[in-house]
């Protein structure tokens, strides 16, 4: 018995001990807003109310933020499987038109461009969770569409809607990390949920390869319909509602009925008008393109984001091209170029996720307690040196005609600076905007989306008339030019976020 009570006495001491820890290592953060009813206003029932997102329990945040991440993955997995397979439904379309091959991919990328658009005000009427199940049924209906399309026409128009639906969960997945976890909590959990859109895509070409090579092209769309089905039914059954504006709105109908009092408002209401819906939607269209074009900040780090992203794309739509031309490989082992590309994403991955919320803590207690969302930055210009340097390698060992693995690791740099350059620039932009989260990722999501499609239509011409060699040192010194962005940024981004702009 003594023996026992002596063991729980350790185990206590050592929980009190990691309590403590953990408390020291908190951010102080401002108070949740709680309710006055004597004055009308309608907020959560204390500091510790249950009903509160960032309130629930760690197991419930983390599976709704798996779900969100894994139909995360499977979206940009769809946008890339396709690559490698454009010869043989070239073929099958009789087809000889290069950018309309080439279309068939990238416009899947214009999907993301219009869908975030809309669905980002939407969730802000009616929440995350109808939202996103709609986009996502949206989603996979389409994918049986392109499965079982006659002509490369119809092909382009399917998944051009896929890809609206698909950017449900691209619009939605940062607003749902800011409506659950706190600022020192919330790299780790956009680690998770950034690593989707940068490994599916690259995870994509390679799968996409052998099942071109071995069952048809078509397949690729039936393994990803599959796949998706499954984890939207997860979803219908396990996420919750996270928005705690929406959530606070229910509240509020429910207590003016309860209470029979029309005169209650909600906490997070500016001012005692209500607004209709049509102008909620209305303003929610706006603010996206408001956030993009007025904010130095969310244009500057957009246009960053929106170059290496459309650069990304580039590398799928040729780096089959240039391995079969130059190499002369075929579709499948082409595939296995990409390995390298995923191994770079998983490693910059674990190093930006290991070290950003504890740097974010670090900077904090530096600064007297006082967190800043431009302590996300600096890690950006380290992982920034890293791009450039794939286009030299990459591009003149391609050029030259050295042996293939050369060229293949020159690939590495590029996937593992890429993660650890747009993880750190969602979460700030998370940080900034916590409220309006879902508008300026979607701000983010539709320009990065736009060059995405754009810029790899342009790659064959480029190469045709510069070379591999040349045509990658270009792309290579645009990443150099636009290395110092974060930089700036991280000095000058606090006085440019206080000063604002009207929402």
């Amino acid at each position: 018995m003594q023996k026992i009570e002596t063991r729980n006495s350790v185990k206590s001491k050592l929980s009190n001990i990691l309590n403590r820890k953990k408390t020291r290592e908190r951010i102080p953060f401002e108070p949740i807003p709680t309710s006055d009813l004597d004055a009308g206003i309608v907020g959560w029932d204390g500091q510790d109310d249950p009903h509160m997102p960032l309130n629930f329990p760690n197991r419930k945040k983390w599976l709704v933020v798996g779900l969100v991440s894994a139909i995360t993955f499977v979206t940009p997995f769809a946008s890339s499987i396709l690559a490698p397979g454009i010869s043989s439904l070239n073929e099958d379309f009789g087809n000889t038109n290069g950018i309309v091959g080439a279309m068939t991919v990238s416009i899947y990328l214009l999907g993301y461009v219009v869908g975030p658009l809309f669905l980002a005000p939407l969730s802000e009427i009616y929440g995350r969770r109808p939202v996103l199940s709609a986009a996502n049924i949206f989603f996979c209906c389409w994918q049986i569409g392109c499965a079982l399309a006659p002509n490369i026409a119809s092909l382009i128009v399917f998944r051009f809607f896929a890809g609206i639906g698909g950017a449900g969960c691209l619009t939605l997945g940062a607003g749902v990390i800011a409506d659950v976890f706190r600022a020192d909590e919330r790299g780790f959990a956009v680690g998770i949920y950034t690593l989707g859109p940068l490994v599916g895509p690259t995870l994509g070409p390679l799968i996409g390869g052998f099942l071109s090579q071995t069952i048809g092209w078509r397949w690729d769309f039936w393994i990803v319909f599959i796949v998706a089905v499954i984890i939207v039914v997860l979803i219908e059954i396990f996420n919750h509602e996270t928005n705690p504006r929406v959530l606070m709105k229910r509240k509020v109908q429910r207590l003016r009925k309860e209470l029979g009092r029309d005169d209650l408002r909600s906490c997070y209401d500016s001012g005692t008008v209500t607004m209709s819906h049509g102008r909620i939607l209305r303003n929610g269209l706006v603010r996206p393109t408001k956030l993009l074009f007025l904010s130095p900040l969310v244009f500057s780090l957009s246009i960053y984001m929106a170059f290496t992203y459309g650069v990304l794309y580039l590398l799928f739509t040729t780096i089959p091209t240039v391995f079969h031309q130059t190499y002369h490989w075929g579709i499948g082992l082409t595939g296995l170029v990409y390995i390298c590309m995923g191994a770079g994403n998983l490693c910059g991955w674990a190093v930006i996720t290991a070290f950003s919320d504890s740097s974010v803590v670090r900077q904090t207690k530096a600064n007297n307690g006082v967190f800043e969302p431009e302590m996300r930055l600096p890690l950006c210009s380290f992982f920034g040196l890293c791009l450039p340097i794939t286009f030299f390698w990459y591009g003149w060992c391609a050029e030259y005609d050295t042996h293939w693995i050369w060229p293949i690791l020159g690939l590495f740099p590029f996937s593992f600076g890429i993660i650890g350059l747009h993880l750190p620039i969602i979460t700030y932009l998370v940080d900034s905007y916590t409220i309006y989260a879902a508008s300026a990722v979607a701000a983010n999501t539709v320009l990065r989306s736009l060059i995405g499609m754009l810029l790899p239509l342009a790659g064959p011409s480029m190469y045709q008339n510069l070379g591999l060699g040349w045509g990658n040192s270009l792309l290579g010194f645009i990443c150099v030019a636009m290395i110092p962005i974060p930089l700036l940024l991280y000095r000058y981004g606090g006085k440019l976020r206080k000063q604002g702009i009207q929402l």
